[in-house]
């Protein structure tokens, strides 16, 4: 974990195209810890703005205005120069971003950004969007009938779907492996109108620290 591992211009790059043509003052942003058994803190332009953030937290959204952000991510307590992920992000205005701690496929840690959908749905709809964000193979996401939601989502990649209003009992398996091989679930999923519910699959699958975190917006 003491790994130094730098964000920079590519993750600047991706906050700025994301960013929608109608201006507003600044963007949201929510941060989500998803690399099991650290408990950290989360510096933003050199000030602590999340303490003692452990494995599961969400945070935000946090309103900031348009600008370049130096983000450093520090073991809890310990000096912002131990960094042990760093790197800059620039917010624009009218962006909803989610940046996203977590472990690639091979279980290093790094840290992504997911631009949110924050479009209107339709009427008695919901917004369902699935991130890959674990040490795990590519997936699919499936009801507990068999039906396929999303098949073949690789890590760090997303699915989206809009769906009726309702609950869902949703099944995690390896791809093509069909729901009886689930290594999560089948468990209830509720789809909330208006509502984009993002579900984060993070953790460790070999090292048994494999779950779900929600983020709703």
């Amino acid at each position: 974990m003491k790994k130094l591992i730098t964000l920079m211009a590519a993750l600047a790059t991706m906050l700025v195209l994301a960013a929608p043509a109608m201006a507003q003052t600044g963007g949201n942003v929510t941060v989500v810890h998803g690399i099991p058994g650290l408990v950290v803190d989360v510096y933003v332009n050199g000030d602590l703005t999340l303490e003692d953030f452990a494995p599961g937290d969400v945070a935000g959204p946090l309103e900031l205005p348009a600008g370049d952000y130096a983000l450093a991510i520090t073991a809890a307590d310990a000096a912002i120069e131990d960094a042990v992920l760093e790197g800059s992000a620039t917010v624009t205005d009218g962006l909803d971003a989610s940046i996203v701690a977590h472990l690639m496929e091979d279980g290093s840690p790094t840290i992504g950004i997911f631009v949110n959908d924050v479009s209107n749905t339709d009427a008695g709809e919901g917004r369902l969007t699935v991130r890959h964000t674990a040490a795990a193979p590519t997936v699919d996401i499936l009801l507990a009938d068999g039906t396929e939601v999303f098949t073949g989502v690789a890590n760090p990649a997303e699915g989206i779907v809009e769906l009726p209003a309702g609950t869902y009992s949703v099944a995690i398996a390896p791809t093509g492996a069909g729901v009886d091989a689930a290594v999560f679930g089948p468990a209830d999923l509720a789809v909330v109108e208006g509502t984009n519910r993002i579900v984060y699959a993070i953790g460790d699958l070999a090292g048994e620290t494999f779950g779900l975190v929600i983020q709703d917006i």
